[in-house]
């Protein structure tokens, strides 16, 4: 696909070992589509690859829980963590292969924003501090968040744990990588934020004791994939019941967080926040997603209000991403990257329109792969 109005956002691309048609990526979104038991279904398989035949050279799956204790933050989740979910996931995959898009395999624990597990009733997080906010009416809950219970040493080993075992499926069930979910509120970034994190051993206190178990996360999935097996991680900010907060030391404590994600060899960085070109702190001065180019040295992802193709265009280039990711311009249009390098409209986000039975959301017909004889 090539356009000359937007020769950034249409330009070849290579993440790792992916080569990508262009730099237009679906965002990961929370569907709460899978079955009871965290299973990925056939209307999963539709939904994705959608966007695939739209022009999205690169799909992020929404965020998928990794193990059987702590890790599910909603009802109707989908699940990699055990061999029955990840074999459930091999027709999303390969749908979205068919359509010619690389998928990559979001990686979530919920920590103490879960609002919804089948396996415990009781949260867990860094330390025994209620959540800001309440939990999302639009996924199922209701009222305040519960007061986690401050996670062991065990709690914490599990953890890790966990992520490994769920990347491990994800590469054998064909996933072109996975991306470990560090943001918007969910356990690792619970443990990287100040306020939620009170701990006073080696996971609590300064922001490299802060950041330690993402590290450990990040290093252990690592060596479990291999160097060949794409690995990224989504850092934000903002949170889904904080969508104010700011890193308390500014741009010191942002060259700490990317310099040391780099370090353990990370893909790529996935920057998430509620405006991908607002200076990340203050009314001046660079944005997140460039701190994380200069201080990580490695592929970025942006996110945040990239609607249209001047603001995809806009994001690109030098100090800036190497990818975008598109999220409610891409409900409202499941062909957005086609639309765009076409010069065709836009059309709104309509958050109702998008409650109404998915069906009536999709343009196209994805026809399930059938074996051959």
């Amino acid at each position: 696909m090539n356009n000359e109005k937007f020769p950034s956002l249409f330009s070849e691309g290579e993440l790792s070992n992916i080569k990508l048609e262009n730099r237009v990526g679906l965002a990961p979104m929370t569907r709460t589509s899978a079955t009871e038991s965290g299973l990925a279904t056939e209307d999963m398989a539709q939904y994705y690859a959608n966007f695939a035949r739209g022009g999205f050279g690169l799909i992020l799956t929404e965020g998928t829980y990794t193990d059987e204790l702590y890790s599910q933050g909603y009802w109707n989740q989908p699940g990699i963590a055990t061999k029955e979910q990840a074999e459930a996931w091999k027709p999303v995959v390969e749908a979205v292969h068919q359509e010619g898009a690389k998928i990559i395999s979001q990686l979530m624990h919920a920590g103490a924003l879960s609002q919804g597990n089948r396996f415990n009733e009781q949260t867990a997080g860094p330390s025994a501090v209620k959540p800001k906010g309440e939990q999302l009416g639009f996924y199922g809950g209701q009222g305040e968040f519960q007061t986690p219970q401050e996670m062991t040493q065990a709690d914490i080993d599990d953890v890790i744990a966990g992520f490994v075992t769920a990347a491990k499926n994800a590469k054998e069930v064909g996933f072109d990588g996975v991306e470990i979910h560090g943001a918007n509120g969910y356990v690792l970034d619970q443990f990287l934020t100040d306020y939620t994190n009170q701990r006073d051993d080696e996971y609590g206190g300064s922001v490299e004791n802060r950041l330690r178990l993402a590290l450990q996360v990040t290093e252990a999935v690592r060596h479990a994939v291999g160097s060949d097996f794409p690995v990224g991680i989504r850092i934000s900010q903002a949170k889904v019941n904080d969508a104010d907060h700011k890193w308390a030391n500014g741009e010191a404590e942002a060259e700490a967080i990317f310099s040391r994600l780099q370090e353990t060899g990370v893909d790529y960085i996935h920057i998430a926040e509620p405006d991908a070109a607002s200076p990340a702190f203050g009314n001046e001065g660079p944005t997140l997603v460039e701190l994380a180019k200069r201080h990580g040295k490695t592929f970025v992802i942006a996110n945040g209000s990239i609607g249209t193709g001047e603001a995809a265009e806009a994001v690109l280039g030098d100090e800036k991403a190497d990818l975008v990711t598109i999220g409610k311009a891409a409900l409202a249009n499941q062909d957005w990257a086609k639309r765009v390098a076409e010069g065709q409209k836009l059309e709104a986000f309509d958050f109702q329109k998008m409650l109404l039975p998915k069906a009536t959301l999709k343009p196209f017909e994805y026809q399930p792969l059938t074996k051959k004889s």
